[in-house]
């Protein structure tokens, strides 16, 4: 399998995960945006050298993904696949920042190895949110919720058709491959030198597809307007989840609940 069709599959398999049944996906779209965008912003506010603080916040994708039901190991691998991303971001800085921070047994780690681990931490976590809010939302909905909570309708809807033009770009980018791979002979046109030509290609090839499916649109009624299915609006259980995350994640942010673990035990019994 290319890489290209992975991602399509990837991309459709969120998609799919977003029509499960579950507690979490029959949330309000626009209560489950504003949760994970707290979480995301709490998490980032962090110190460059916080580790141990970072851990609690763990409690948040696993606690969602147990509830929806998701599956660990696929989230894991996109979760991984974006973390080398992080590691050639911080990958310097043990060389750049020697001074010593802490010692544990006598070993003394520097603030360079603490911000690195805290941001493959930070990566983990927002990305795993983020992934968890596509998987029991759909971006579609995400889209209609943030243009509901106040985004200007033009940019919900430009991001809503660069996400299904995505999919247009892949499945011509497939065909493209495929055509190249099954009309090469003995490695011949496999080189870097045709993909400049492939790509002009590729660029003209999606968009007379896009305009074929912009004309379609029109012959169905398109008017500027998304037709999309309406929401409910925000119940008790929706207000609940929302002030409850968001509490636990202002108390984890104003206490470092490791550490306070740390001297409890500490403590001599009385």
């Amino acid at each position: 399998m290319s890489v290209i069709e992975g991602s399509i599959l990837d991309f459709r398999r969120l998609d799919l995960l977003a029509r499960e049944d579950s507690i979490i996906h029959r949330l309000d779209p626009r209560t489950k945006v504003l949760v994970t965008l707290a979480f995301i912003l709490v998490v980032v506010s962090f110190d460059r050298y916080a580790v141990n603080a970072l851990l609690p916040f763990a409690i948040f994708p696993v606690a969602l993904m147990a509830v929806a039901n998701l599956p660990t190991r696929f989230i894991a691998g996109k979760v991984l696949t974006v973390s080398f991303f992080a590691v050639a971001i911080g990958i310097l800085n043990p060389l750049l920042d020697r001074q010593i921070l802490i010692q544990i047994d006598g070993i003394g780690i520097s603030g360079g190895w603490l911000s690195f681990i805290s941001i493959l931490l930070r990566s983990a976590l927002t990305v795993t949110a983020a992934l968890i809010l596509t998987a029991t939302t759909g971006f579609g909905a995400i889209c209609q919720a943030l243009e509901r909570l106040g985004m200007p309708t033009i940019f919900a809807r430009q991001l809503t058709f660069m996400y299904r033009y995505l999919f247009v770009l892949a499945e011509e980018s497939q065909r493209m491959s495929n055509a190249r791979e099954l009309r090469s002979c003995r490695g011949t046109g496999m080189g870097i030198r045709p993909y400049a030509s492939m790509v002009g290609h590729l660029l003209l090839r999606t968009w007379e597809r896009a305009e074929r499916v912009h004309r379609a649109m029109l012959c169905r009624g398109y008017k500027g307007n998304m037709v999309t299915q309406k929401s409910a609006g925000m119940r008790l259980w929706d207000l609940s989840f929302l002030l409850g995350w968001i509490t636990l994640f202002v108390l984890l942010r104003m206490y470092d609940v490791p550490r306070l673990l740390g001297h409890l035990t500490m403590m001599p019994h009385l």
